[in-house]
């Protein structure tokens, strides 16, 4: 192997593929052409004598001596990265940085929108981005350095993953205003929907994969009733506007149901039996345990979503209160 011409960006871009498999997404995330990061691959494959990656049809793979070399050079990579960063501590307001976060579009749409009034006027030159992975997918993104933050319903991290709860949560039953099947039974909003005029009305569900059968099915099947999923959608907010445009039921996450109902034309309920409460928590890798920027990120991430409107409170089981809680304010 000739090292002779071996520098830090060749490195760069060899874990930017090994990431991405595609010369023009590894040249995004290190900031180099298409035609550069192709010049750079030359070169590897030079020093190492190794074609590295490899046209399998439309995607680039890796060969067996890149995937050797991907964990020597990644953790290499990332000592000389905490090195400096701990050397150079981190000044919000002159950072050039982008911090990018793993989240469902229920942080998307209420983590960011608060982080965008905190972060850039305190960090003028930092940028923020945000991915939509599913949450099997969360640990590995974090261990793969591809984010540096995820906020996720509470999950079991590995050892070398770290989570801190931020708030509690808990689903309701979403509905447009005067839902002529609630009205007739003198259902109004706050108040609990029965079991048996819950299963009467057609369900949108979000679901990921397609599946029907989500958190409260089970719960149903035991007390002997089933209810119609007649459509699944992947997002939050798709819930929310097909409620809103139809006569069906949704269940949402009670933070987002009730911004969802500031907007919409939604009136907001219990479901049928007690929902159990979801700890929401950010995560992040150990390696940037003490790392300055990934503090400060995380610190805002936590003042962003510390919601005045948590519903649930600190302490106490808050199903007692919900009716008052859910109403829509005004």
């Amino acid at each position: 192997m000739n090292f002779a011409s071996l520098d830090l960006n060749l490195l760069r871009v060899f874990d930017a593929m090994m990431l991405e498999l595609s010369t023009t997404r590894a040249g995004e995330r290190v900031g180099l052409s298409q035609p550069a990061v192709s010049a750079a691959l030359g070169r590897l494959r030079h020093i190492t004598g190794d074609e590295l990656f490899v046209r399998d049809g439309n995607r680039m793979v890796a060969t067996p001596r890149a995937a050797q070399l991907r964990e020597p050079i990644r953790g290499a990579l990332r000592q000389l990265e905490e090195a400096l960063r701990a050397a150079a501590g981190f000044d919000p307001a002159t950072a050039v940085q982008t911090f990018v976060l793993l989240g469902s579009d229920y942080f998307s749409t209420l983590l960011m929108p608060r982080l965008a009034e905190r972060v850039l006027a305190e960090a003028p030159s930092v940028t923020l981005q945000m991915l939509d992975y599913p949450s099997a997918e969360v640990f590995r993104q974090l261990s793969d350095g591809r984010v540096d933050a995820a906020v996720d319903r509470s999950l079991d991290p590995p050892e070398w993953i770290v989570r801190q709860t931020l708030f509690q949560s808990f689903i309701v039953c979403v509905a447009r205003k005067r839902h002529p099947v609630l009205e007739a039974h003198g259902i109004t909003a706050g108040m609990r929907i029965p079991p048996d005029v819950f299963c009467r009305i057609p369900h949108v569900m979000l679901s990921m994969d397609g599946g029907k059968r989500g958190s409260v099915d089970p719960t149903l099947a035991a007390h002997g009733l089933s209810r119609r999923v007649a459509m699944t959608v992947p997002h939050f907010q798709a819930v929310a506007l097909t409620v809103n445009a139809s006569r069906m039921l949704g269940n949402l996450p009670a933070h987002f149901a009730r911004h969802a109902a500031g907007l919409l034309d939604l009136d907001l309920y219990l479901p049928p039996f007690d929902p159990p409460l979801m700890d929401v928590c950010v995560y992040w890798h150990k390696r940037h345990d003490r790392d300055a920027g990934n503090l400060w990120l995380r610190r805002h991430i936590e003042l962003a979503l510390d919601l005045e409107s948590t519903l649930v409170g600190r302490a106490g089981d808050p199903i007692g209160t919900l009716r008052r809680q859910l109403t829509p304010a005004g």
